[in-house]
């Protein structure tokens, strides 16, 4: 049975978390396409440059809310903390086509107050 693309976009996370750079290929489209306040559009060789090897930055990183959208997005609600103690929350836009992630949409949504 194919997984979800709430299933995709899980393990996608967990192979950014895991640096695991095999299962992440088998996730993401050749023609991925990755777009956030500091990245306009670039593709899937920028995006494994630039953005995939951060995960070294995080201690701690929960997913809060998964959501199945209409057809083939995901939307996508998480915090993170960075090795710094700093808190933030951003929200996702993923786009999942047979089985693989073809655009992410990256949200910031700054940092978290700790009360």
């Amino acid at each position: 049975m194919p997984l979800s693309n709430v299933d995709i976009v899980r393990a996608a996370f967990d192979a950014y978390l895991a640096q695991d750079r095999d299962a992440a290929n088998q996730l993401f489209a050749e023609d991925l396409v990755f777009t956030s306040p500091q990245d306009d559009h670039i593709d899937r060789t920028a995006y494994f440059e630039r953005c995939f090897p951060t995960a070294g930055r995080l201690h701690s990183q929960e997913l809060l809310d998964v959501v199945d959208g209409d057809g083939d997005g995901v939307f996508i609600l998480y915090e993170y903390e960075l090795k710094t103690g700093d808190r933030h929350r951003n929200t996702e836009y993923i786009t999942v086509r047979d089985g693989q992630i073809v655009e992410i949409q990256v949200f910031f949504g700054g940092r978290v107050r700790q009360t």
